[in-house]
């Protein structure tokens, strides 16, 4: 169950992944990391061909929901640890919250960014990834390779 939230992240009700899916903009919140390299590369996450929602995008590093009774920072140390296999020393930074809205959904996205110097172990929800110089990725906007939510987000508070 995800939580339906308004604008601030309070919460008003509850509902499914599929309800808050179908197209009924429900608002759901999410966290998305923006992970760095000592180098001050960007690791994008590609997503699998098997996606119901952008398959075979690159996109933020670390993107999930954030569960029924779960925090914004339990969610995103939850998220980190699924989908990258790592764990995070220090608590990333938030550097936004907004809201973004698709034809089948509306979520409150909570943005945050850090720097990471290890090893990354993608999970099987992914099909991998890698660090992107920045100046790869600006010039790869706008091409379809990455996701809108990436973009919207890169011109916003990353580029």
């Amino acid at each position: 169950m995800f939580p339906i939230v308004d604008e601030e992240g309070n919460i008003l009700n509850a509902a499914t992944r599929g309800e808050c899916h179908n197209g009924s903009k429900l608002l759901h919140p999410v966290v998305h990391l923006h992970l760095f390299n000592p180098q001050g590369e960007l690791y994008l996450q590609k997503r699998p061909e098997w996606k119901d929602i952008q398959p075979g995008k690159w996109d933020t590093a670390v993107g999930g929901h954030i569960d029924l009774g779960e925090s914004v920072e339990q969610a995103l140390i939850r998220e980190v640890r699924e989908e990258l296999g790592i764990q995070l020393q220090e608590a990333p930074q938030q550097i936004a919250h907004y809201v973004f809205e698709s034809e089948r959904e509306r979520e409150l996205v909570f943005v945050h960014k850090t720097v990471y110097d290890g090893a990354i172990h993608p999970s099987d929800e992914l099909d991998g990834g890698r660090f992107w110089p920045i100046e790869e990725v600006k010039a790869s906007l706008g091409k379809g390779i990455f996701t809108p939510n990436f973009e919207s987000e890169f011109l916003k508070f990353i580029g």
